[in-house]
């Protein structure tokens, strides 16, 4: 991954914790989304909220209702959950975005847990991997 897509992750990453750490879980998935968007415009990133994705096939386009909930620097996608359990079809969705605006990282955030931490999952298009929970560290 570039610099610039790592830097991008780490304030998606900064600002979610900012705001679970304000809210907790609970809310509605649009509730942190606003809040998070708002978060990552502080930090100077450019934030599309619902950014409609349509399908491109054969030359034609089609607008069949996909969409992003956050695109950043139109690098990094975000997919946001406020759910009790995260299923293999968010993961899908979330992939599929990456696909089709062909972007290379991702990041689906179920906001409904006790921490953050727990609830975010970095996503890389074309791995064949499933994907996995960030790991923090802390500094020593």
């Amino acid at each position: 991954m570039s610099k610039e897509i790592e830097a991008i992750a780490a304030d998606i990453v900064d600002c979610a914790v900012k705001v679970h750490k304000q809210f907790g879980p609970g809310l509605l998935e649009s509730a942190y989304q606003a809040c998070h968007a708002y978060e990552l415009r502080k930090h100077g990133r450019i934030v599309l909220t619902e950014l409609k994705l349509p399908i491109v096939y054969d030359g034609q386009e089609f607008d069949e209702g996909y969409r992003i909930d956050e695109l950043v620097d139109n690098l990094v996608i975000i997919e946001n959950k406020s759910v009790d359990t995260v299923h293999p079809i968010h993961l899908a969705q979330l992939i599929t975005y990456l696909k089709l605006k062909d972007c290379k990282l991702g990041f689906l955030i179920n906001w409904n847990v006790k921490l953050i931490k727990n609830g975010i999952q970095r996503v890389v298009n074309g791995l064949e991997e499933p994907a996995l929970p960030v790991k923090f560290i802390k500094n020593p």
